[in-house]
């Protein structure tokens, strides 16, 4: 997708209920906890001295990197089971590159909307946390590309309320706040408006869970979101949502780092090419079953 201030984000019955939705389908011998996407061990990756050699005394000094994420967005970023562990494809690509750098990566759940001045302030080191590279964002921050997608919309099982993307005037749509779906689904309401139709009623939530929430009980007719959390919402609702047409608008995402930090990005965007280099980034891809969305030339602020 694309962002404003944030990504797409969150599962089909949020964090807590997708947790105990695993349980109990694993207890009646329905799945298994390994069947479901990024399920596994986690993929690792080697330290490499020489990059490691490029990141800044201040951030290596105590052998971490401190990352701003919303871990509320599977399968990007989300808590596991045990409520307190961020997970997912985002979270495991950022581990193996502070591991090519010879640290380890400290996740700290934030607000999306708060990351960005959060790594401007030196809260935290990087912002990991779906975040579409856009010229707002490069305008506060370096933005170290790593991933491409675009925005899917999910309506319940069998579009009951006629949503199309081209008119979706008059229908409640549930997007997460802070994101880019935020700015699409306000210019198609416009659009909506200037033909002399009933505007969108845009129901906004500070998460993704609660968004996608909304359409499964049927208190909103369809969503926008990234597509791997669209896909992923998709299959954790089990037959309860579906995909409404394609993906569009496919923009990359980026690693979020200080303005000021420039040779620090420059070795997150090293270390990230090193693991496309040496296969952990496609074996991460595809473990999470995201591997639609690899690109092959990371960049500082494309």
């Amino acid at each position: 997708m694309i962002r404003t201030s944030h990504r797409g984000r969150r599962a089909a019955f949020g964090l807590a209920s997708a947790a105990l939705l695993t349980v109990s389908l694993a207890a009646c011998g329905e799945k298994e906890e390994t069947d479901l996407p990024g399920a596994g061990p986690t993929v690792t990756a080697a330290a490499d001295s020489a990059l490691a050699a490029k990141v800044p005394d201040a951030i290596k000094a105590d052998g971490k990197i401190v990352v701003g994420t919303d871990a509320t967005y599977p399968p990007a970023e989300f808590l596991d089971t045990d409520g307190k562990t961020v997970i997912g494809f985002d979270a495991e690509l950022f581990t193996a590159v502070a591991a090519k750098l010879g640290l380890k990566a400290e996740f700290v759940p934030a607000p999306f909307g708060d990351i960005i001045t959060g790594v401007g302030s030196g809260k935290y080191e990087v912002g990991v946390s779906s975040f579409t590279i856009n010229d707002e964002r490069k305008g506060q921050a370096n933005m170290v590309s790593y991933y491409q997608v675009g925005t899917q919309w999910v309506t319940k099982k069998g579009n009951p309320a006629g949503v199309t993307l081209d008119n979706a005037c008059g229908k409640k749509i549930a997007v997460q706040k802070d994101t880019i779906q935020v700015e699409d689904i306000t210019a198609r309401s416009k659009k909506c408006t200037d033909a002399g139709k009933p505007a969108i009623a845009i129901d906004q939530f500070p998460g993704q869970d609660a968004a996608t929430a909304a359409v499964v009980s049927g208190k909103d007719d369809a969503m926008l979101a990234d597509y791997p959390v669209g896909v992923y919402a998709v299959t954790k609702a089990e037959g309860q949502l579906e995909l409404l047409d394609k993906m569009y608008e496919a923009a990359p995402y980026g690693i979020v780092v200080a303005k000021g930090q420039t040779a620090f990005a420059e070795a997150v965007r090293d270390a990230t090419k090193a693991l496309i280099t040496d296969g952990t980034y496609q074996k991460i891809l595809e473990k999470w079953k995201v591997a639609d969305g690899a690109i092959t030339d990371p960049a500082i602020n494309p």
